[in-house]
């Protein structure tokens, strides 16, 4: 059985479909889901489906390219969703630089700090979007260091990886793992430690291979594993089980 920790049922390529998709998930082998948020629209609607589906779980947040709509009043309703019992986690929250388009920087950064230590007040950990921003990532999570976090959908360096484990945060790897160009994330697949590591697909986007280019679902969860029991030398079986178990530990389910 796998956990897709991270994956946005909440976007609009499921509106036909979504919630037939989320009820087949089970007999696919995904015994739980973790949705995360990007603004709070989407922080409501992730609720309404943790409600619905006994397998779901979900985490409210901000998105960086959200950030120029958030508003200092919106960690009141934050902080109010969170006392959800089903929610597990303030996210996805983070920085990104990458395209011009997106909200200022010091938008981001004005975003970013509230929910990091709204986290912090709750007790719960945060999903981390790190994006061609990783030297202003790195220092906001260094000024909570009682915090717990996990950097989604990672492609950095060792190093990187190495900073972020070291103080205490999980990883964790989408279909990306599985393209031809992959470099850097499976040397850090390689040398991380088994018990930080987490699956997630981030549907609908990453689809792994054979099916890069289609819409994501967490039935696709299964390539993610055999690539990277490949490449830790382990069996897909072995790697679903102890992925699962690090996800029930890390969101506390």
């Amino acid at each position: 059985m796998f956990f897709d920790t991270h994956a946005h049922y909440d976007d609009e390529q499921f509106d036909a479909d979504r919630f037939e998709v989320l009820a087949s998930l089970p007999e696919k082998g995904v015994e739980l889901i973790l949705n995360p948020a990007c603004d709070m629209i989407s922080s409501r609607q992730v609720l309404s489906f943790t409600e619905r589906f006994s397998h779901v779980y979900g985490a409210v947040g901000v998105h960086p390219q959200a950030a120029a709509d958030y508003k200092p009043e919106n960690i009141a309703e934050l902080r109010k969703l969170a006392e959800n019992r089903k929610i597990k986690a303030i996210g996805e929250i983070g920085l990104d630089y990458h395209y011009d388009e997106n909200s200022p920087r010091q938008a981001q950064r004005e975003c970013l700090e509230p929910q990091l230590c709204l986290a912090e007040e709750l007790g719960l950990p945060v999903i981390f979007h790190d994006r061609e921003a990783t030297a202003d990532a790195l220092d906001a999570i260094s000024r909570h260091p009682s915090l717990r976090g996990v950097m989604h959908c990672f492609s950095g360096s060792w190093e990187t990886a190495k900073t972020v484990l070291d103080a205490g945060w999980y990883i964790s790897f989408t279909g990306a793992v599985t393209f031809k160009n992959a470099r850097k994330a499976p040397e850090v697949v390689s040398k991380m430690p088994i018990d930080r590591l987490m699956l997630e697909t981030d549907s609908p986007y990453m689809a792994p291979v054979p099916y890069r280019g289609r819409r994501c679902d967490s039935s696709y969860l299964p390539y993610i594993a055999e690539k990277i029991a490949e490449i830790r030398g382990m069996t897909t079986e072995e790697v679903a089980a102890v992925t699962l178990e690090n996800g029930k530990r890390f969101f506390g389910i």
